[in-house]
């Protein structure tokens, strides 16, 4: 068999690698693109859906939900905005099984046996932390924002409500006597008058940060299985930890303190999760260690024993 031959031959298995993982990606772009198209087809109901939480706030308001387009393409962009978020949302369980697909036939089945709970656990996680966003932040932030509105067009409370005086029969004009009427406010009146587009995007992006954020539990423990981390060490750096959380609550949240207060204090809570997942890992680590014989219990007995340097 010449040179030329044995490079062939060794250069079989990569071409192999490389059909198999085109054809898993044309199965995964296909998937996606049929989702986004029938995503296409019921954009508004989707957009609808995604309103509701700033509808809900308006019409505790007494005001209209009335977002507006301010460029002439922006409605289109919306459409295609949300047909590419809801056909990725869609696709994921067949892209990720394609995926899985692929990397699977080179693990061990006792690699498949640890991998398989995490992939299962994280489209879990990232809807609780969706679902979270949703139906907790946003009314929240919603309730929040649309506070600073006054004047016309703003709502008007009953107990801005007030009854005017008795008109007196003989001013022109007057028609009832004893009308009631909105007491007039001071200074310029101010308005929610939201954009279209803008609104989707602040939407998608705390369902995102909060879906994204409920994924450290899987990140950490992956990283814990893989001996990348360890649970002394995440105990040892909570206070950077707590630095990170806080600067990642104001960037990926607006700038409300009451959003950022829940994102620091769910994610970190998760972070406390974290550590505990990594430290059952440890000990089921140990464990296995142990049972083939890479531990020894005189030994260590005797390690703990001996006094050590300065007692």
């Amino acid at each position: 068999m010449s040179h030329e031959d044995e490079i062939d031959d060794s250069s079989a298995p990569l071409i192999e690698h490389l059909a198999e993982l085109r054809t898993r990606l044309i199965r995964a772009i296909i998937a996606f693109v049929i989702a986004m198209l029938a995503c296409f087809t019921v954009w508004n109901p989707i957009y609808n859906w995604l309103a509701a939480p700033i509808c809900s706030q308006l019409a505790e308001r007494g005001q209209d939900c009335s977002l507006v387009i301010i460029k002439l393409q922006e409605g289109f962009m919306t459409a295609i905005q949300i047909s590419l978020f809801g056909g990725f949302v869609l696709a994921f369980p067949i892209i990720a099984h394609q995926l899985w697909r692929f990397v699977a036939p080179g693990l061990y089945r006792s690699e498949k046996n640890a991998f398989l709970p995490f992939i299962i656990a994280s489209p879990v996680l990232f809807l609780i932390g969706a679902s979270f966003a949703y139906y907790v932040v946003l009314p929240l932030a919603f309730d929040f924002f649309p506070g600073f509105q006054q004047g016309a067009g703003a709502g008007v409370a009953p107990s801005d409500v007030a009854p005017t005086d008795v008109v007196p029969p003989d001013v022109a004009g007057a028609e009832l006597v004893g009308e009631t009427a909105p007491v007039a406010a001071e200074g310029a009146s101010i308005a929610f008058m939201g954009s279209m587009q803008e609104y989707l995007g602040l939407t998608i992006k705390f369902l995102l940060a909060f879906g994204l954020c409920f994924q450290l539990p899987v990140l950490l423990t992956l990283m814990g299985k893989a001996g990348l981390v360890s649970s002394d060490g995440l105990r040892n750096t909570r206070k950077y930890a707590v630095v990170g959380i806080l600067v990642l609550a104001a960037v990926v949240t607006p700038p409300d303190v009451i959003t950022q207060v829940i994102l620091f204090t769910v994610v970190y809570a998760l972070y406390e999760i974290s550590i505990q997942l990594v430290a059952i890992v440890e000990r089921k680590r140990e464990a296995e260690l142990r049972a083939e014989g890479y531990y020894d219990d005189e030994d260590e007995e005797k390690a703990d024993a001996e006094p050590r340097p300065g007692e």
